[in-house]
């Protein structure tokens, strides 16, 4: 397990940003994950909850490859996921909660798993499984407090900040405790992405 956590640890060394690129066209996703590697965004995740997603992510694993980079599968809820994601070369997995069955096929089979949390019940059973990271959702709901008040307990657990965020609101919920945020569509945006870089340049 340490050696999946440890993965995630160099993968955000770089920029404490990942991006979500959901409901492209293949074509779309590849163009803007190639963007968000440009810029310095190392992790990469492409949700798979339909057909056309999964070309999406068929078509970025291929581009992770040729520039050694790598893409991860989100929204992967069942273990039957978990094959189909390994098969399309996604090198890790996002979960919207914490399933410890979907969690362990994902590390069993050689990937990362990133898995959801929104109560102190769900970080507590991420920490107990030996997860590292996890991933705060809805972030905008739960608000950036949220992320101090976690903290207390749990202050070697790493935290994600996903949905709902963007360059304008991110400093907020890192200054709050998060240390990655999660952004969408903030990558077809010319003033986000310099708004994003300049967040991790100036750390």
């Amino acid at each position: 397990m340490e050696t999946m956590n440890a993965w995630f640890d160099e993968a955000f060394t770089s920029a404490p940003v990942m991006a979500i690129l959901r409901g492209f066209s293949p074509a779309r996703t590849v163009e803007l994950a190639q963007r968000g590697w440009d810029a310095g965004i190392n992790c990469i995740e492409v949700p798979i909850q339909t057909p056309a997603a999964l070309a999406a992510l068929d078509a970025v694993a291929a581009a992770a490859a040729e520039r050694g980079m790598t893409v991860g599968a989100g929204t992967v809820v069942t273990t039957e996921l978990v094959a189909v994601a390994q098969a399309s070369g996604a090198s890790f997995t996002v979960a919207p909660g914490f399933d410890p069955v979907v969690a362990q096929a994902s590390i069993d089979a050689g990937m990362p798993h990133l898995p959801g949390v929104a109560t102190g019940t769900d970080v507590q059973n991420a920490a107990a499984f030996g997860l590292g990271w996890v991933k705060a959702f809805p972030a905008s709901v739960l608000g950036a407090d949220w992320f101090a008040a976690m903290k207390g307990p749990f202050p070697e657990l790493r935290f994600v900040a996903t949905g709902g965020m963007n360059a304008r609101n991110a400093p907020a919920y890192l200054g709050a405790g998060a240390d990655v945020v999660a952004v969408g569509s903030a990558l077809e945006d010319d003033s986000q992405i310099e708004l994003l870089t300049d967040l991790f340049v100036s750390r």
